[in-house]
């Protein structure tokens, strides 16, 4: 077993006018963490040179192209571990046949990612999901607009995490707020709106089934099945700030057993694996969750590549994810997490 991790290179193509924004560096800090800590446990990782330094990112982990691929696999790898934003004509697609992968099918990943039609999906499979209700800068209708009730909250229909998600609390507001959208064109031509949930908010992690490496030995799921819920808090005008700002160590708590032993949080949890069958998921995605003023609980953001960062290395000590966070709860380590993520790769 030899592993590479690859990044993004580039931004993603514009779909249907949708734009998803690259991160800074493309995830080769993630990436980085990775290879760093499967290394650090005996596992054979292939880089780019050999002997990475620590600090560089880039050091450990291969662009997403196709050049890219053909170094890793010229190297060695037989295992891609797919760290990147995926899509159905990425450059992987010539190779699902020849290596083994960690990650989304990308075809998958482009459709899903595409949040307002993956509610809708949920939706239609009697899974709770806000109200929500496309706009676009070609078709705006005001009047519909004023009726709305606020507060309400916009985002970005292929976003990352709570990045350029904004809650607005009248009509000037959303006015000021999706004008500024379609001027600076970030997110494309299209916004989505969605009812404001008050209440507590929780993220769920949700494995794929497979065999599993725990305290008390190896356990087989035959499906889906989810890591502790994690509480978010400090929200900033009721939003979780974006985990670039903010390191979600800061603002975030692992529920404990008790709290998870309540009914409406055992149901979320089996609505979250009935979502992760829904998508087709082949490795963990991250389902944010939040409840009304009742107190009933909604999926409103299906992440399709939750950010798998981790503190691994010496400079990044608070840099653990939220799905890290949970899988400390099961008795994993950042290391393990990856290890058991390892184990599930798979090949069309």
């Amino acid at each position: 077993m030899q592993v590479a991790i690859l990044y993004q290179a580039h931004e993603p193509p514009c779909i249907h006018g949708i734009q998803k924004p690259m991160k800074k560096g493309g995830y080769s800090d993630s990436g980085a963490d990775i290879a760093y800590a499967l290394k650090l446990s005996q596992i054979s990782v292939v880089t780019p040179i050999q002997n990475p330094d620590l600090y560089l990112d880039t050091d450990w982990v291969f662009p997403d192209t196709e050049q890219g691929i053909n170094e890793a696999i010229e190297k060695g790898a037989n295992i891609l571990w797919l760290n990147t934003v995926l899509y159905k004509d990425h450059p992987i697609v010539k190779y699902l046949h020849r290596v083994n992968l960690v990650g989304q099918i990308p075809e998958n990943v482009e459709k899903y990612d595409d949040k307002f039609q993956t509610n809708a999906l949920l939706k239609l499979n009697n899974l709770p999901v806000p109200h929500s209700i496309l706009i676009s800068s070609n078709d705006i209708n005001y009047s519909n607009l004023k009726k709305l009730n606020f507060p309400i909250v916009i985002k970005p229909i292929r976003g990352r995490g709570s990045q350029g998600v904004t809650k607005v609390n009248n009509f000037e507001e959303l006015l000021i707020n999706i004008n500024l959208s379609f001027e600076e064109k970030i997110y494309g031509t299209s916004l989505y709106l969605e009812e404001y949930l008050p209440g507590n908010e929780l993220t769920i992690t949700v494995m794929p089934p497979g065999n599993y490496s725990l305290k008390n030995g190896t356990k087989t799921f035959s499906d889906y099945w989810c890591l502790p819920p994690v509480k978010r808090f400090n929200h900033k005008n009721g939003i979780a700030p974006y985990n670039g700002t903010v390191a979600v160590a800061n603002n975030s708590k692992v529920l404990n057993n008790e709290d998870r032993s309540n009914k409406s949080i055992q149901q979320l949890m089996i609505h979250c694996e009935k979502a992760a069958k829904l998508v087709q998921a082949k490795a963990p995605i991250r389902i944010d969750c939040r409840a009304n003023d009742e107190g009933n609980y909604y999926l409103f953001d299906l992440n399709m590549k939750p950010n798998m960062t981790g503190a691994s290395r010496p400079h990044r000590s608070d840099q653990n994810s939220l799905s890290a966070l949970a899988a400390r709860e099961i008795g994993w380590s950042y290391s393990d997490l990856l290890i058991n993520m390892l184990r599930q790769y798979w090949r069309l």
